[in-house]
């Protein structure tokens, strides 16, 4: 147990932690009220893709300049404005929802809005992060990280699907902008603080600096490579559970919350693995192995003919994406030196979440053209050859 706690005996880690663990909470219930709601306005999987898109695609825009301000600004005042952002366009939705006025294009350009402050907020987090434990306990701290998210994807979905059937959708939008307060006030009780450079660089000497770091280093282009592919071609499989539960197996919205939370409990017992594992030799080989796993079991969800063998796929695919996502940010965190983390860490980011939202778009287009399982099936099989790939050829990161 101390093994798997080892980050919760640091004061602001813990602090952080169980802010985070609320107002994410909150994001889960809003996730599936949104996706809910677009599916009610539009029947359309191409509006669901497009709605991932847009919130991803800041993160493409802005995410290497968040990454040179978390650099030289304070990263907690960074966390705190992207915070009271993603408050104010909960709570712009709740309203539209109660006076019966939202439109699709208030729930996209609300979706962007959300993304835009993320795409600050993300790298400020990020380089934050080892700052709160030593160095020793950073994978550990990664995977309780990961926990606390996927915790609040299990509790999220099934606090959404009751909230929904007894309230309605305001309550989750309005629950999720409030959430925020919490870790508002989480990141204002932290002790560590980010002293940036008296004579910061300009930003495109910043930006370049950071990639001439990663360009480098082969092992590090190699773990980035990975994750992106991970996220281009297997999150769709997140994106499209609304169309599985309404249109393949015919549930409501109780079935679709189930379907996130069975994926969430695998996931938390992904994070559980690596937070128990820790620090270890062969971290890279683990990524590319468990990435190849995970191409097979996204093929198995789209070819599933039962609910229940999809709950048992889905608990899996869930671990497996946490195995991938937790030990590659683990290895990238150690890798790089403090001073340049911010840089790093977003490009890494820009690379990882900002490959969703163009799977998610153009998986989105062609299942609007063949079907959701069609599609699913291509990217579980195009997956497990781009692990394959790296197992082969190497370039560094099985040394890691």
């Amino acid at each position: 147990m101390r093994r798997l706690a080892a980050a919760f005996a640091y004061h602001d880690f813990r602090t952080l932690w169980l802010g985070s663990l609320t107002s994410t909470i909150g994001t889960w219930m809003q996730n599936i009220a949104q996706n809910w709601l677009i599916l009610s306005m539009t029947g359309s999987a191409f509006y669901l893709g497009l709605d991932a898109f847009l919130q991803q695609l800041p993160i493409m825009l802005f995410t290497l300049i968040g990454g040179v301000i978390a650099d030289r600004r304070d990263r907690r005042l960074m966390l705190m404005t992207s915070q009271y952002i993603q408050m104010a366009s909960a709570l712009t939705l709740a309203a539209l929802v109660f006076f019966n006025v939202v439109q699709v294009w208030h729930v996209l350009t609300l979706s962007f809005i959300t993304g835009l402050a993320q795409s600050f907020g993300g790298p400020a987090n990020q380089a934050l992060l080892p700052s709160l434990v030593e160095k020793q306990d950073l994978p550990n701290a990664v995977a309780l990280n990961s926990i606390q998210f996927n915790l609040a994807r299990i509790i999220g979905p099934l606090l959404a699907g009751i909230a929904m059937a007894a309230y309605g959708m305001v309550f989750c939008f309005t629950v999720n902008g409030f959430s925020f307060l919490v870790v508002i006030l989480a990141l204002m009780l932290l002790h560590v603080k980010h002293v940036p450079p008296k004579a910061p660089q300009r930003m495109v000497d910043g930006l370049r600096d950071g990639f001439h770091y990663v360009k480098h280093r082969s092992g590090l282009i190699a773990i980035t490579v990975i994750a992106s592919a991970t996220t281009f071609l297997g999150y769709p499989l997140m994106t499209f559970l609304p169309i599985f539960a309404q249109k393949i197996f015919h549930e409501a919205v109780g079935g679709y919350s189930v379907m996130m939370a069975f994926s969430g409990a695998g996931a938390v017992g992904g994070a559980l693995l690596v937070a128990w594992m820790g620090k270890y030799r062969g971290m890279g080989l683990t990524v590319l192995s468990v990435q190849a796993l995970f191409g097979v079991l996204i093929v198995a969800f789209a070819l599933s003919p039962s609910v229940w063998l999809s709950y048992a796929v889905l608990f899996c695919t869930g671990a497996s994406m946490m195995v991938i996502f937790s030990t590659a940010n683990s290895l990238v965190q150690l890798i790089v030196p403090n001073e340049i983390r911010g840089r790093v860490m977003s490009i890494y980011l820009f690379a990882f979440r900002g490959a969703m939202p163009v799977g998610s778009l153009i998986a989105g287009y062609i299942a609007s053209r063949t079907s959701a399982p069609f599609i699913l099936a291509i990217n579980g099989v195009l997956l497990t050859l781009v692990a394959a790939y790296f197992l082969a050829r190497d370039h560094g990161i099985k040394a890691l």
